[in-house]
């Protein structure tokens, strides 16, 4: 049933980029060819009983990484807001499913296709790897039905929410659930630093990728939590 609710998202779908919060993002010319990417933890099949979308708010990865080269941080293709850091299944309880397969690798091509949603080559193969791997036998399709959920969203102004004074978890939950009427604060979950910076928007979906609320982990801070917001953009 899983499988075949992937499918018919996919198939609805043409294959066009898919953007991120993105500020005139343009894409290369040529990807190199994808290398295979290695495990970083135990192959985990297990049947997947919902999902996790996160997307990274890349001005706070780029100022903690120290990064300046890559596509996402060198503003050579673009300056970029949220980013969908992957889509990823959970298990009913316990660990997630993870590197269910290594391969087929993703093409160039497809890579390429996605690199205005996720602007580093290397993070969408990762993704495919651990996570996508579990949910389909295909990378396409993979990048398909994250690309569906992806565009179904409207992304707060975290910039100028970055600019409010005494903000807390629960004004940027707000922020979204305002321009996403179809969710509510409980689907909303935040990933945050130890000194209270914000790193992810994780977005909780149910096994037929309706929006359902989060589980402890995938909620994080309690909504009166205060928050900071790295301005970038």
């Amino acid at each position: 049933m899983r499988r075949n609710v992937l499918i018919a998202l996919a198939a609805t779908l043409a294959p066009v980029p898919a953007l991120a919060q993105a500020y005139q993002c343009t894409l290369p010319h040529t990807v190199a060819p994808i290398r295979p990417v290695a495990p970083d933890g135990p192959v985990r099949k297990l049947p997947v009983a919902g999902y996790t979308l996160a997307a990274s708010w890349s001005p706070d990865y780029c100022k903690m990484s120290g990064d300046t080269t890559s596509m996402q941080c060198s503003r050579r293709n673009g300056r970029f807001g949220f980013i969908l850091h992957g889509l990823w299944p959970e298990a009913a309880r316990g660990p997630a499913p993870q590197w269910c397969a290594t391969r087929p690798l993703p093409t160039p091509e497809v890579v390429r296709r996605n690199l205005c949603m996720t602007p580093s080559p290397g993070l969408l193969a990762h993704e495919w790897a651990k996570h996508g791997s579990c949910m389909t036998k295909r990378p396409a399709t993979y990048f398909k039905v994250s690309a569906i959920l992806w565009r179904s969203i409207r992304w707060p102004d975290a910039d100028r929410l970055s600019r409010h004074k005494d903000l807390t978890a629960g004004d940027l939950r707000k922020a979204f659930v305002a321009r996403n009427p179809d969710w509510k604060r409980e689907y909303v979950g935040l990933d945050v630093s130890r000194a209270g910076w914000l790193r992810e928007i994780r977005l909780c979906y149910g096994k037929d990728f309706m929006p359902k609320a989060c589980s402890k982990w995938q909620f994080g801070p309690a909504d009166s939590a205060p928050l900071k917001i790295w301005r970038g953009l």
